[in-house]
């Protein structure tokens, strides 16, 4: 399909949310799990086997493509090295211990995007005025309303073993037709409430190389702009990926960056996650050929953040 900011509003329009689940909605396609959708999945477990999908913070992958992040920084506040100095006797002797602290954007490494993070015409999710969100925090739609809602079935759409390589090309539209034959072939079901994760193999080849450069960014394989129809007419509650920005880099317009964002997370009100790891769950789901699991990846208590860093957890 052709896209430019006709497509663009057209779309918005179509798929809106905004009303669905009443006036003071905060939450979006979250909605779509209910209590026993998330006590379904919990039967999904059965090995007892748990996939830890957050990068590690230590991974550079920010590179200045992007303006305003930069790559996590661990300081050490108290080591080892001090208590055996002698260094922590005063004021209170004998107690030896280590301390840290961390510094980092929101969204540096694997994470949620807030329904407060994408604007349409001045406008976020659900109508609300993106005045709403100022140096404070957001007022509405800030990531704190979804920390509780983060539990479900999860499923795994390995479009890059589907295709036969290690990697999607950079600039690769992965389209309507990739999902639904991604899915027939793995024989699993996406359905109302679930926690898709799609994998391209982006990251996995940056790791493989030690280069990170262009991955925060710059040209990447990801979703085409018409999948934001797919995911309205499968009523999923999140969707994910373990590339920087989930749609396809270069974007397929011109008159927008990020145009698939501008219709999935303000209009939809669809929960994304980003730079999720996936190599180890991968390679479980193409040897056992169940692609489903019990998934869980709660953002962190930051009332306004418009994201939140996660250690997303699936479990088979």
């Amino acid at each position: 399909m052709k896209v430019d900011r006709a497509a663009i509003d057209e779309a918005s329009k179509k798929l809106s949310n905004w009303q669905r689940w009443g006036a003071d909605d905060q939450i979006g396609t979250l909605n779509n799990v209910s209590p026993q959708d998330i006590i379904d999945a919990g039967r999904l477990i059965r090995k007892g086997k748990v996939f830890a999908l957050g990068l590690s913070l230590k991974e550079p992958i920010q590179s200045g493509l992007f303006g305003g992040r930069w790559n996590p920084i661990h300081t050490m506040l108290a080591t080892g090295t001090d208590a055996a100095a002698g260094n922590q006797d005063e004021p209170f002797p004998y107690l030896r211990y280590a301390d840290d602290a961390i510094n980092m954007p929101c969204q540096a490494s694997t994470q949620w995007d807030a329904l407060c993070h994408v604007f349409i015409d001045d406008k976020m999710y659900n109508g609300f005025d993106a005045s709403l969100v100022d140096v404070r925090g957001a007022k509405k739609n800030g990531i704190e309303h979804v920390r509780d809602k983060m539990v479900g079935r999860g499923v795994l759409l390995d479009i890059a073993r589907f295709k036969g390589v290690d990697s999607l090309d950079d600039g690769y539209a992965v389209t309507i037709g990739d999902l639904n034959a991604c899915a027939a072939a793995q024989n699993v079901e996406v359905r109302k409430g679930d926690f898709v994760i799609v994998r391209t193999g982006h990251q996995e080849r940056c790791l493989s190389k030690g280069d990170w450069s262009g991955y925060a960014g710059g040209a990447a394989p990801g979703f085409a702009f018409e999948t934001c129809y797919w995911l309205r007419e499968k009523d999923i509650a999140a969707i994910c990926s373990d590339t920087w920005g989930c749609e396809v880099r270069p974007n397929e317009t011109n008159e927008a960056n990020q145009p698939w964002h501008w219709v999935v997370i303000p209009a939809i009100g669809i929960s994304m996650g980003e730079i999720f790891y996936l190599k180890e769950l991968a390679a479980d789901c193409a040897e056992d050929r169940v692609y489903e699991f019990f998934f869980s990846a709660p953002p962190l208590h930051l009332p306004g953040g418009a994201g939140s860093p996660i250690n997303p957890q699936a479990i088979k």
